[in-house]
């Protein structure tokens, strides 16, 4: 395993396998009521510069059931960059505890972090990639339909960090995506490219169209806010760009029969998704949600024991 979990392109698919499999191991100790002390005596700082609730519970939650302790830093507590410089935050953090955490806006921050830290560095999200949430969606959709290699993601929206993370796991485990977004909102295409390279090695495909009909016949639909954190000055005009990109039941209709449809959380309900089919019988948005504890503390135990 890498020192630090920065981007999906760290892990190998064996790798992600192996945490998947641990991930599931640690969630049935769980619903049997058993836990681990394996990292007892182990604090992980939770350094965040924007707000959260399933990252920053999901990792309390777990650090705590794994025996350990967390820290937490927000942004108004170190003010990074700017109190100061993120090497010297790094240089301090690794001499007080064992692992760090971090949510920022740029992504540089976390690379830097892990470049001048000593001890394990995880993405918990940055504008350009979010690893965690990647590897709960594919827990969650594994655990609905065991073996996916073959099958197809389409993700309905704009092709931000969560977008990013899907489309380089997608083509790591042999799983098709194609992300419909407007013109304009399109993921980062040297990503695209990345992705594509990889998905020619494991026989599947990354498509970007501009329309929803990448979303016929797919056998998992996703979708995210259309204004992420960081972009609210751009709300208005967003909402009018994704008008006609919301998940609903015209769009789940044009899916497979039994496709599933998940979502990272928070919603904006009545925008990117409809009511019906966030609360309906084909989602798995809180399963998602659920399985990051999960698969959080199978990164915890790989990189921190």
């Amino acid at each position: 395993m890498p020192k630090d979990l920065i981007s999906i392109n760290d892990l190998s698919s064996g790798q992600i396998t192996e945490l998947l499999d641990l991930g599931r191991s640690l969630k049935a100790e769980i619903k049997a009521g058993k836990t681990r002390d394996t990292l007892s005596g182990k604090t992980l700082a939770l350094v965040f510069e924007k707000p959260s609730l399933r990252t920053q519970a999901t990792f309390e939650v777990g650090m705590h059931q794994l025996g350990g302790h967390t820290i937490f830093l927000g942004g108004a507590n170190i003010q990074l960059g700017q109190r100061e410089t993120v090497p010297d935050v790094a240089r301090n953090l690794e001499r007080w505890v064992h692992g760090i955490a971090a949510r920022t806006f740029a992504h540089r921050t976390v690379t830097d972090l892990a470049k001048y830290a000593h001890v394990p560095v995880i993405n918990a999200l940055t504008d350009r990639e979010h690893p965690c949430q990647a590897l709960a969606w594919l827990m969650t959709v594994s655990e609905h339909r065991g073996d996916l290699r073959g099958s197809k993601l389409a993700f309905v929206g704009d092709g931000n960090n969560v977008a990013h993370s899907l489309m380089l796991l997608c083509a790591k485990m042999g799983i098709s995506f194609v992300i419909c977004c407007p013109p304009g909102f399109e993921p980062d295409k040297a990503l695209v490219q990345e992705a594509r390279a990889l998905a020619n090695e494991t026989g599947s495909s990354i498509a970007v169209i501009n329309d929803l009909s990448g979303t016929d016949a797919a056998d998992f639909l996703y979708t995210d806010v259309w204004a992420s954190m960081g972009q609210e000055a751009q709300r208005a005009e967003r909402l009018k760009a994704f008008g006609s990109f919301q998940v609903d039941a015209d769009v789940l209709s044009r899916a497979s029969s039994d496709a599933l449809v998940s979502h990272c959380l928070p919603a904006h309900r009545g925008e990117e998704i409809t009511d019906d089919v966030l609360d309906g019988p084909h989602s798995v948005a809180f399963d998602e949600a659920e399985n990051r504890l999960h698969i959080q503390k199978a990164l915890l135990l790989t990189l921190m024991r």
